[in-house]
């Protein structure tokens, strides 16, 4: 009798570890505490688990230009006492929400030790009105 309670005892035991290892792939949002932090946005995405912790954006500013283009500039902040290089993109939208067809390449930003950069897209057409920047480990 005593043999199966802790055969019971491991096998819930196991049970609890596997299912606590087990995480969704992201995106994630971003990990920080700060007032001046944009989180729990779909405007600011972080693509892998590494980069939730590293980078945060502190601010967006978006304006429409005179010909209708959207042009969006992203702060982004290192959060590590090292220099990190990520990679950064930008999908435009409509009104809805629906992907323009007009996303921007990944491109390659390096972060000096707790330095925050602009970056700016512009979007392609008239038709974006939202976006997602993306962010992810430079690989």
């Amino acid at each position: 009798m005593k043999h199966h309670r802790i055969l019971l005892f491991c096998l819930a035991l196991t049970a609890a570890f596997l299912a606590g290892c087990a995480t969704a792939p992201g995106p994630y949002e971003p990990l920080d505490t700060t007032k001046y932090t944009i989180e729990s946005t779909d405007k600011f995405v972080l693509l892998d688990e590494p980069a939730q912790g590293s980078i945060t954006c502190t601010g967006l500013q978006e304006r429409i230009l005179p010909d209708g283009r959207l042009e969006v500039v992203a702060n982004v902040k290192n959060r590590e006492k090292r220099r990190l290089q990520v990679q950064i993109d930008c999908v435009f939208k409509d009104e809805q929400g629906v992907s323009t067809g007009d996303q921007s390449p990944f491109r390659n930003l390096i972060l000096s030790e707790y330095s925050t950069e602009a970056v700016q897209f512009t979007s392609i057409n008239n038709l974006a009105r939202k976006y997602t920047i993306r962010v992810r480990e430079a690989r």
